[in-house]
């Protein structure tokens, strides 16, 4: 164990009751099941209200997270939302988390790098913590998706679900621990996977709602070329870096975006399928909250066990990537 290692000691996940299956999307718009789950592995997804914000699920995830290390709000150093969907462009969602579970000693603030945000907000806790600056980190990646999904849009709309999940990490102090973190982008890749209006560069207007420009858009086959390439290097460069072979990993918990780009992550370190935590046929791309999700049911599954290597892995818009290995 390294000196101010940190390790994961809580996890908890947040989905809406509502579930949006392949058969109901079949009644919205031209697609059908077997389409869907030929071409992305999904089945159903879960749907928030239009009373639920990212900060709601987020709580929700937080509270189970906290109990599970046994940590009280007001023990909370720092609380880190990774999320593409907050509930206002400012104050943070994590100041509203911060206010919903009365975290009235911590610092709060919110990250973008979409889909790869709980990778990147798990590599800021851990290096905080290895500073000796900060010893209890909450990371949640929270995302209500299908309030910017355009249901109008056939390649699009099947994909996405909504969801929150939560870690809190804190010093190591046995035989569990972060080993290494591993965050790249490519700015150059902007245009593939982006929401193009509500900010500076396009605000709201009537032209731009018109134009529905408040939706996502997304190149779907550049972006599976590059999603692919970009989570197999921050694998290898993880995994490469630590001294770690694949071979020695217990499980890869990918970002749950497509089976095919995880079946071909998968391909791409030489690992086979039953080391691959898979849960998108219930979830959708729940974006930031995918991995939080998939770590939490990976544990309650029993498909890890102490001591073993796992290595969380993703890709998002911007274009980003990024890996954490651990030992549970």
């Amino acid at each position: 164990m390294q000196k101010n290692s940190s390790m994961i000691t809580g996890l908890g996940y947040a989905v809406p009751e509502k579930v949006l299956t392949n058969f109901d999307l079949e009644k919205m718009v031209d697609t059908s099941d077997e389409w869907i789950r030929t071409r992305t592995g999904m089945s159903e997804r879960h749907i928030a209200d239009e009373n639920t914000a990212s900060s709601d699920l987020s709580t929700q995830a937080a509270t189970i997270a906290l109990a599970e290390a046994k940590l009280k709000p007001k023990q909370l150093d720092m609380i880190i939302v990774a999320t593409v969907t907050p509930d206002t462009l400012f104050p943070a969602t994590a100041c509203y988390v911060q206010k919903n579970l009365g975290a009235v000693n911590a610092a709060a603030f919110d990250i973008n790098a979409a889909c790869s945000g709980f990778i990147y907000g798990l590599t800021m806790a851990d290096a905080f913590i290895r500073s000796g600056f900060y010893k209890n980190i909450l990371v949640i990646g929270a995302e209500i998706l299908t309030k910017i999904t355009d249901w109008t849009d056939r390649a699009t709309c099947v994909l996405f679900g909504d969801g929150a999940g939560a870690a809190v990490v804190q010093p190591a102090n046995g035989g569990s621990e972060i080993l290494k973190t591993f965050i790249k982008s490519d700015g150059r890749l902007t245009d593939l996977l982006i929401l193009p209006a509500g900010g500076s560069r396009i605000p709201a207007t009537h032209e731009s709602v018109d134009k529905r420009l408040h939706y996502l858009r997304m190149e779907g086959q550049e972006v599976f070329k590059y999603a692919v390439k970009a989570m197999g290097d921050a694998a290898i460069e993880t995994l490469k870096s630590a001294g770690v072979s694949s071979d020695e990993l217990a499980l890869l918990i990918p970002h749950q975006a497509n089976i095919r780009i995880i079946q071909a992550t998968a391909r791409r370190i030489k690992l086979p399928m039953e080391k691959v935590m898979v849960n998108v046929d219930r979830y959708g791309n729940t974006s930031a909250a995918s991995i939080p999700i998939a770590l939490t049911e990976s544990i309650q599954q029993g498909r890890l066990k102490r001591g073993d290597y796992c290595l969380l892995v993703s890709f998002g818009g911007g274009f980003t990537m990024g890996a954490v290995l651990f030992k549970y």
